[in-house]
């Protein structure tokens, strides 16, 4: 009898620590009023105010601009909407919210906007984007910047959350001091693999303003198409588009420009040579190289062409046109993955490694990159992938190394060692996927604690920034959307909020930026499990 009663309390504490216990409701409630990314210093008092359109007044005190009125008037539509998506789930049952308890202070009356110095044509890398934020009666937002501003403004806006009842728009009491901690925070989308629609750009830029992310790297054509619309050379997309109607214009190309300069976001473009050219070759097969299997049979095109003059006299007149639309001082040439087999099986180019004493097939690599930086415009500052520089491509002490691959601490140190300054994706690829909440895995990576304290002859600071990275073979316009938002928010987090906090303390938020990105016309998926938003 003794026996049977220790095995059945064995047997039932196993039983009870294998419960699961699962409580109604959402996994993570969503926060009221955080501001994503996480501000640097930030007060929240108790006391709060009632939005009211027809009371509040915003005020520009200082230098003013069209940027600046824009974004104005987009604030303002931004709360008029939160309340109109909130009217049909109204508690018409709940108690009508009290407004003369000792937390209420009154309806918010003005926004005062002080920007201390006249407004910048164009966003840039380095550009100033601190700003102060007081929320009182009458608040305030300061700045030396227009960029600041805007940033300011994308802040205002996530404060405002809805009353119990959900008739009613209220902001605490409150004192905000911010600025990023990386200068470069990117999106690259890739619109080659699949052509991305012009509505879906500009919702993707609409996201990253509201994750204050700066840069849209637009990877614009690759091996499988040819979309951008060359004046100077039309039968590039003539032919090498997917179809005639999947190009981007040059009147494309200035909406996007505008639209993300009004949003505080540089657009660099990458032209990544000298491979993924493949779609160059549909109308300049001459551009291109041989390649040879081992029975000298010819299997096709591969890499472009680094020993023809008239390779680089094409590239110079492309550079200069796409230049003269991107108002960027950066470009983003590419070089990586380059077919180097595909070189070496040429004999046009075994003959010239003998002829001119090449040391291996990688000194065609740097041959063609040198040739090709010259090319660009002056005072232009080139971006390149890691494998440019692992393959001792000699590189202008202002290049810009991006990151992407595996072992990336070992691969940063040597970047910084060289004195360049890099940009990090190795951990933030977003078409790598996991089982839903995979946004950890992005959130938990910072490229300066990666190596900080590691080396004693490195510059942290050189690590710029970083870029999420979503490459299409398996995205288009149906998913993309759904498959950056709310992942890139992790990296736009971890790009500019405070460094110390942890992943276990963003969830909720995060649950809360969602719905308000999906208020925002931005089909962002579930961050982290089960949940609900209203209206979107």
């Amino acid at each position: 009898m003794f026996r049977l009663f220790v095995y059945l309390n064995i047997l039932g504490a196993f039983l009870v620590t294998g419960l699961h216990i699962v409580e109604p409701g959402p996994e993570y409630p969503a926060s009221k009023g955080a501001i994503w990314p996480r501000p640097q210093m930030q007060s929240i008092e108790i006391p709060y105010y009632k939005f009211d359109s027809d009371i509040l007044e915003i005020k520009v005190m200082d230098h003013d601009c069209p940027i600046l009125s824009n974004a104005v008037q987009r604030s303002l539509a931004v709360l008029r909407d939160m309340l109109r998506i909130a009217s049909p789930y109204v508690n018409r049952n709940a108690p009508q919210q009290v407004l003369d308890d000792d937390t209420y202070d009154g309806p918010l009356k003005s926004l005062s906007i002080y920007l201390t110095s006249p407004c910048e044509e164009y966003p840039h890398f380095g550009m100033i984007e601190s700003y102060n934020l007081t929320i009182a009666a009458d608040s305030t937002l300061r700045s030396s910047s227009i960029w600041g501003i805007l940033r300011g403004l994308e802040s205002w806006t996530h404060l405002f959350h809805l009353s119990d009842n959900r008739d009613q728009l209220h902001i605490n009491k409150g004192e905000v001091h911010d600025f990023p901690r990386y200068p470069h925070r990117g999106l690259l989308v890739d619109t080659s693999r699949h052509y991305i629609s012009m509505s879906n750009i500009l919702l993707i830029l609409d996201a990253m303003a509201m994750n204050k992310m700066n840069v849209f790297h637009w990877h614009i054509v690759d091996d499988q198409s040819f979309p951008y619309q060359s004046e100077r050379f039309p039968d590039l997309s003539r032919l090498g588009a997917y179809h005639e109607t999947l190009i981007y214009t040059k009147k494309d190309i200035q909406t996007v420009i505008d639209y993300a300069r009004n949003r505080g976001i540089r657009v660099i473009p990458e032209f990544d040579v000298p491979g993924h050219t493949r779609s160059w070759g549909v109308a300049k097969p001459e551009l291109l190289t041989h390649c040879y299997n081992e029975y000298a049979v010819d299997m096709g095109l591969g890499p472009m062409n680094p020993i023809k003059d008239s390779t680089y006299t094409f590239l110079r007149e492309l550079f200069h046109e796409v230049q003269a639309l991107f108002p960027d001082r950066y470009i983003h040439i590419g070089g990586d993955e380059v077919d180097l087999d595909c070189w070496e099986s040429n004999p046009e180019f075994q003959r010239y490694i003998q002829e001119h004493n090449l040391t291996s097939v990688a000194d065609f690599h740097a041959l063609f990159m040198r040739n090709t930086i010259p090319l660009l415009s002056e005072n232009s500052r080139p971006i390149v992938w890691q494998e440019v520089f692992d393959e001792g491509v000699p590189l202008p002490k202002d290049t810009i190394v991006q990151v992407w691959k595996g072992n990336e601490v070992y691969e940063m140190l040597n970047i910084l060692r060289a004195s360049h300054q890099l940009i990090y994706s190795s951990g933030w690829y977003l078409d790598h996927l996991k089982t839903g909440g995979d946004w950890t895995e992005f959130f938990n990576k910072d490229p300066r604690d990666m190596v900080s304290g590691l080396s004693k002859d490195i510059n942290v600071d050189n690590i710029v920034g970083g870029e999420a990275c979503m490459w299409t073979e398996v995205v288009n316009d149906m998913n993309i959307m759904s498959r950056v938002w709310p992942r890139a928010s992790a990296v736009a987090e971890r790009l500019w909020g405070h460094e110390s906090q942890a992943a276990y303390q963003v969830y909720s938020r995060l649950e809360e930026h969602t719905c308000r990105m999906n208020a925002r016309g931005i089909r962002a998926q579930p961050p982290s499990g089960p949940g609900f938003c209203l209206g979107a």
